[in-house]
């Protein structure tokens, strides 16, 4: 036996149901793009450090900065490409700060282990980087999504997928809709 009303539920607790899976689905988005910046961050940063003589925290500093141009080509198109589009100079130049203050944590974590505590063994300095990058992350996560990448109005949203059902697949041109009042 089936329930007497069919359809989705659309109570106060499906609304709170609806609103984790999102927050879920972008938490998953996010730290895909992320755990691949953090492979080209602690890859980079191995790679600075075995071929040079740069000091730990200037070879972290640069693999941090690569991590960051990747990070936001990955949550522009993948993580957060439904949110708004408009204003990809002020986008931009949020995302470049947030970063920056990301950058600053991470590396002051690594600082002060190597030249606070002198733990600077190549083990050692991979562990405070990845603590770096860990207590960083949540900063980024925070402000990137509140800050940078803001979610579209409802209106502008559903306006957004209504151009998008309209387009013809095989050639991406508009098709007329008939207007509903």
């Amino acid at each position: 036996m089936g329930s007497a009303t069919p359809g989705p539920h659309t109570g106060p607790r499906s609304a709170v149901r609806r609103r984790f899976d999102l927050l879920f689905r972008e938490v998953a988005k996010f730290g895909a793009v992320g755990g691949a910046g953090l492979l080209v961050n602690l890859l980079v940063f191995n790679l600075v450090r075995h071929l040079t003589d740069l000091q730990v925290v200037r070879a972290s500093v640069i693999a941090t900065v690569v991590s960051i141009v990747f990070n936001y080509v990955g949550f522009r198109y993948f993580t957060y490409r439904d949110r708004d589009k408009g204003g990809r100079t002020k986008e931009l130049t949020l995302f470049l700060l947030f970063s920056a203050v990301g950058l600053v944590i991470e590396n002051g974590v690594l600082y002060v282990a190597t030249y606070g505590f002198g733990w600077d063994s190549p083990l050692q300095s991979n562990i405070f980087k990845f603590l770096g990058i860990g207590i960083a992350t949540l900063f980024r996560f925070w402000s990137y999504r509140t800050w940078v990448f803001r979610a579209l109005p409802a209106r502008e949203a559903v306006a957004s997928a209504e151009s998008f059902l309209d387009e013809e697949p095989e050639t991406g041109t508009r098709r007329p809709r008939a207007r509903v009042n």
